[in-house]
């Protein structure tokens, strides 16, 4: 039996939560910022990441990934192994169905899930090769899976007096290399539940071509670190390692009916502690409709094509500002799985958010989320016969380790937030969406 699984009460919840982050705070002062990574730098984590802990990253933290992970400087001799364990308490404005959740013995509100637990190895492999590999136990599914995954090759060397880093990464999920948070595997939010209600879709790039179902290859290079670049592509794994990566089931699998190839370009300007950047990437993909085979003419077509931006002011640690935006569009061709009716589509996903935080401690949050998408009764069944949402997200985030003077630093940190999500939209429904509005509480402590 997974480690609370059942469901508590609100006030029950708020105490297993208390207690998780007490116990935390007794024992010291989601690229995640792992603690192998500082071990092996010699650097805190807040070198890497605005908020000391968590997914998002500075300029310097972009820079330890596109060299690969192999960065050294820290006097640690420990392989580079870390974990992590995750908890959330959601509550919506009204109470949901308890069967829809899929598992047995929830409540229809006021849950306490453990959402994840998971072992990284983290840091340089040997010479140029290094690596971020996360297995994971899902507290909810209550299964285990190959995580993100993304293994590097990468070097530098000089042109014309002109600075290049290149490399090449093998990873399992689009864009779980990108270097940048606008990205829909690093993008924020950074946290979140399986019990929070949520949009019915999104472009296949976000999310659609999940971890452990395919792997790709891409090369990549950055020109005096102005100019990156990276081409590579991506297909899907067999049924059987799917199922042995990712616990899949049968029906389950994503096949694809070839290489997906993926892009990436973006233009970067770091000066005197302002951060710019702005970018465009996108990936092609058919995906094979069951029971066809392998190579066959039985695929719908995804095309997304995407842009983003980045903006950070780092002149002051104490006082970090942040804009990031991507939108991404996607072109349906789904003449095969819905052949009965009309099959051309588009999607129209559009993120904003804005964040300040206060010595690399304090941290608060405002997001915006847009998706919408054609009219068409046969990809989406009932009125208005349109996916659209739209929602705002504000978080509250409160870490108080991994600056260079934490307490037994790098080994433990933790972060602890507070989530609110309202819905003026949600899958194509107006008038009752704030139904749907959530709280989330959420306790992140990795060693």
């Amino acid at each position: 039996m997974p480690i609370f699984r059942h469901p508590a009460h609100l006030s029950e919840s708020f105490i297993i939560l208390v207690l998780l982050a007490l116990i935390a705070l007794i024992n010291c002062n989601n690229a995640f910022a792992v603690p192998s990574f500082s071990r092996q730098t010699g650097e805190p984590c807040s070198e890497c990441h605005t908020q000391s802990f968590g997914a998002n990253l500075t300029p310097f933290g972009r820079e330890f990934k596109l060299g690969g992970y192999t960065m050294s400087g820290g006097s640690s001799n420990l392989p580079p192994i870390s974990a992590m364990i995750e908890g959330s308490l959601t509550h919506t404005d009204k109470n949901q169905d308890p069967s829809g959740f899929g598992k047995a013995g929830y409540s229809p509100n006021d849950n306490f899930t453990f959402d994840q637990a998971s072992l990284f190895y983290a840091g340089k492999v040997y010479g140029n090769v290094g690596a971020f590999s996360q297995f994971t136990y899902d507290g909810f599914a209550d299964s285990v899976a190959v995580d993100n995954t993304d293994i590097r090759f990468a070097d530098d060397t000089e042109i014309m007096d002109t600075p290049i880093n290149y490399g090449i990464s093998l990873n399992n999920n689009p864009t779980v290399q990108d270097l940048w948070n606008t990205t829909p595997a690093w993008g924020f939010p950074y946290t979140g539940t399986a019990l929070q209600p949520g949009v019915m879709t999104a472009p296949i790039i976000d999310g659609g071509l999940g971890v452990s179902q395919v792997g790709g290859a891409t090369a990549y290079t950055m020109i005096d670190n102005l100019l990156y670049l990276e081409a590579g592509a991506y297909d899907s794994f067999s049924n059987n390692l799917q199922g042995a990566l990712a616990s899949a089931v049968p029906g389950g699998y994503l096949k694809l009916a070839g290489p997906a190839p993926y892009w990436r370009s973006a233009l970067q300007y770091d000066k005197f502690g302002h951060y710019f950047a702005f970018g465009h990437y996108g990936m092609s993909a058919d995906v094979q409709a069951p029971n066809t085979s392998p190579g066959g003419s039985g695929a719908d077509h995804y095309t997304d094509v995407a842009f983003d931006a980045t903006y950070q002011y780092m002149a002051n640690p104490r006082h970090i500002f942040e804009v990031k935006t991507t939108y991404i569009y996607e072109d349906q061709n789904l003449a095969v799985s819905r052949d009965n009716g009309s099959h051309n589509t588009g999607l129209n996903s559009y993120k904003l958010n804005t964040a300040y935080t206060f010595d690399q401690t304090y941290g608060i949050t405002f997001a915006y989320n847009l998706l919408t998408g054609s009219r068409n009764g046969n990809v989406y069944p009932g009125a208005p016969n349109k996916p659209n949402s739209e929602y705002f997200t504000a978080e509250l985030v409160y870490v108080p380790f991994g600056k260079s003077n934490s307490t037994l630093a790098p080994w433990l940190n933790i972060r602890t937030s507070l989530q609110y999500i309202g819905y003026s939209q949600l899958n194509g429904v107006g008038t009752s969406a704030n139904m749907n509005n959530t709280f989330l509480v959420n306790g992140w402590l990795a060693f």
